[in-house]
């Protein structure tokens, strides 16, 4: 579907959009990808990496809705990767995360339907789940913002799903890169900030597959939820650096003991795939029923009352061997 295709993405100089613009011209033949996002250097570095024809950087910032109309011109489908995610960062400067997250996800939404987009798929986080820190506060509203845009674009073409999932192995932030280079500095102990703490983890690869994969399947409103491992922390420091002694340092700010990506309150709303759930859209623009069968013709079930997805009651664990294998 990507093929002679426009498709910009936004904060697109980051991990998620490096690989995503590598798997896009891998294997297809888009047309354009606007690669949409406020730093220049970046911008450079990765035109370097990727030259080819159907480039294009886009020097923007999601606050500044005249430059998405800019943008966003002839654009056929929209990934949304643009946020501010360091959870202290957000405690710090909060009025700037609202600004980027929320404020910024209306101006995607609002510009997506008046250039007339395709389809919008919005990224989100397993943080967003009965928040606890701002960072997941606005990522929750930013959700409700993109389901609702459905109910909003009326007879208009444009479609918008979200897709959650949780720590990404590698990225930008995460713990694994931190684990790695304590060990290869000879530290004599690894701070642990709770043993009891889980986490869902997916790479990056398989987070982009599913990101495309959907839009193919959506219909708009859905929030899709991969079926991913979970690991705990302990489990993780010990397969990153073996030997090397934990040290509890205490939760963090903002910080959860586990995360959720499909809470309980919504286990009415919610779908149950081979591969991934849908969570349909609290409110009713349309029937419920619309999202047991996707756009690909995949059919879900209903899941009990009183489900929720949790990193801590997940079925599926990550070994050690299965963590390494996935940071190869």
């Amino acid at each position: 579907m990507f093929d002679d295709s426009t498709i910009l993405i936004t904060g697109g100089t980051g991990s998620f959009g490096k690989q995503c613009v590598k798997t896009l011209l891998e294997r297809y033949k888009p047309r354009k990808i606007i690669v949409y996002s406020r730093d220049e250097l970046k911008q450079y570095e990765m035109a370097q990496q990727f030259s080819d024809r159907a480039m294009r950087y886009f020097i923007g910032d999601v606050r500044d809705r005249d430059r998405l109309n800019l943008a966003m011109r002839d654009v056929d489908y929209v990934i949304h990767a643009a946020a501010l995610k360091q959870i202290p960062a957000a405690e710090y400067n909060p009025m700037e995360c609202i600004k980027t997250n929320i404020h910024g996800a209306n101006n995607v939404i609002d510009v997506a339907m008046a250039s007339g987009v395709k389809k919008v798929i919005a990224l989100s986080t397993d943080k967003a789940v009965n928040p606890i820190n701002l960072y997941g506060a606005t990522k929750l509203a930013a959700d409700k913002l993109f389901v609702a845009a459905n109910n909003l674009a009326g007879r208009l073409p444009t479609r918008f799903a979200v897709v959650r999932y949780g720590n990404v192995v590698g990225s930008r932030g995460s713990v694994v890169p931190l684990f790695q280079r304590l060990k290869q500095e000879g530290s004599t102990e690894i701070p642990i900030t709770d043993p009891r703490m889980t986490r869902f983890w997916i790479t990056l690869p398989q987070g982009i597959d599913f990101v495309l994969k959907n839009f193919a399947r959506m219909k708009g409103g859905e929030i899709f939820v991969p079926k991913i491992p979970s690991m705990t922390i302990t489990d993780l420091a010990a397969a990153l650096a073996p030997g090397i002694p934990t040290k509890i340092i205490g939760i963090r700010p903002g910080e959860k003991l586990h995360e959720a990506m499909c809470p309980a309150e919504v286990s009415h709303l919610t779908w149950d795939f081979e591969d991934h759930y849908v969570i349909a859209p609290t409110i009713q623009f349309t029937e419920q029923d619309h999202y047991q069968r996707n756009a690909l013709g995949e059919a879900g079930k209903l899941v009990s009352e009183g489900f929720s997805y949790s990193s801590e009651t997940n079925t599926d664990w990550l070994t050690a061997e299965q963590l390494l294998q996935m940071i190869d």
